[in-house]
């Protein structure tokens, strides 16, 4: 009987119970409601989901996850020397169509615009006395981009991947509630009224070329950001050459999937009680809001001043497009401008400064590593 019950003690002193912290109990917790908020209420379920249970897994204790060579610590792998995202970017360069740029070029300037919620909260969390790397790797939240929030906070401040993470993701998913209130704020029922002509017919020529012209420009003028540049370019070049059409399937799709499992389990990986119950994660989710919320004004506010410089041809609605969650972004203006003029599709406009806050994003990135190290 005795050896019966050392052999329970054993068993329990051994098990992850007897080793269970209040941390890892709340993290386990946190866990629970995100994978609640991707299945029930369909919150960005594509990442959400891999992440919530890579940060219930990451709060059991005695698994060696971070001693012990293996496939949680080979996904780690992926997400510290920067594999995971540049091949998440090729995969949407896949899924990207940059005509409504190339035909309107100007919306560039948009994309731009909405880049200044990320310095915003790059003054803000210096402000709380983060450093300056930490306060880049925040900033970056507000370029509603996750593979680059990841990419950028994992050089900088990779103590910070979990809650940076999971508020990019969580601010991508609530762009139809976080958007609307500011854009209407901000404009005119008769501004949002404006229809916009249609865009011109682009050809293969050119969109052929911009892949590869702004690969060489963007590589050259940032080399911190070429290999998240070049992907997106070299994908984008799959899908509109026309010569290689299995690549370009295999990159939006089998591809694409597999490393977003990685990439957001990877991420969830991170999330351990001990990094992440602190002050600190509260003020990065606040700033995550302060950066997108300042991005999408941005983007806004330059559509006003494009829109008098046009002699209101220019819907200011569009610029809220600028933060790079693609598509999602353009449909909110889209969206916003029917409620007020139901014959109004602004989507194929919007789509412009949409997908040039992908590549303002990077930009943006890229100078932040450039000035700070990494």
């Amino acid at each position: 009987m005795d050896g019966f019950m050392r052999a329970l003690a054993s068993v329990w002193t051994d098990s992850g119970f007897a080793s269970l912290t209040i941390e890892n109990i709340i993290m386990i917790l946190v866990g629970l409601v995100l994978l609640y908020l991707a299945i029930a209420k369909e919150y960005e379920p594509l990442l959400l989901m891999p992440i919530a249970f890579g940060d219930i897994m990451a709060n059991f204790p005695n698994t060696g996850f971070e001693s012990e060579m293996g496939v949680m610590m080979a996904i780690g792998f992926g997400i510290k020397y920067e594999i995971f995202p540049p091949l998440i970017f090729m995969g949407v360069g896949a899924m990207t169509d940059f005509s409504p740029l190339i035909a309107n070029p100007k919306t560039m300037l948009l994309g731009a615009a909405a880049q200044i919620g990320v310095f915003v909260a790059l003054a803000g969390a210096m402000i709380l006395g983060f450093n300056v790397q930490e306060a880049a790797a925040i900033g970056i939240i507000g370029g509603a981009d996750g593979p680059t929030s990841i990419y950028l906070t994992s050089k900088l401040a990779p103590h910070l991947l979990g809650a940076v993470a999971v508020a990019a993701y969580s601010y991508m998913s609530l762009v139809p509630l976080i958007q609307p209130p500011i854009m209407k704020l901000l404009t005119t029922k008769e501004q949002r009224q404006i229809r916009m002509v249609n865009l011109r017919p682009v050809t293969h020529f050119e969109r052929v070329a911009f892949p590869i012209v702004v690969s060489i420009v963007v590589s050259l003028l940032l080399p911190p950001v070429a290999s998240l540049m070049g992907m997106l370019c070299l994908g984008n070049l799959f899908e509109v050459s026309g010569v290689t059409a299995r690549l370009s399937d295999t990159a939006q799709n089998a591809l694409c999937n597999i490393v977003t499992i990685f990439l957001a389990t990877g991420t969830g990986l991170t999330m351990t009680g001990d990094k992440f119950i602190r002050v600190q994660t509260l003020e990065i989710i606040v700033l995550g809001l302060v950066a997108f919320a300042a991005g999408t004004a941005g983007g806004v506010l330059f559509g006003q001043i494009m829109r008098i410089a046009s002699g209101n041809k220019v819907n200011p609605l569009i610029g809220s497009a600028g933060v790079s969650a693609v598509p999602m972004a353009a449909r909110v203006s889209q969206v916003v401008g029917l409620r007020d003029n139901p014959s109004n599709y602004l989507l194929m406009q919007a789509m412009g400064p949409n997908v040039a806050g992908v590549i303002g994003t990077a930009v943006a990135a890229g100078t932040m590593l450039a000035q700070f190290g990494g």
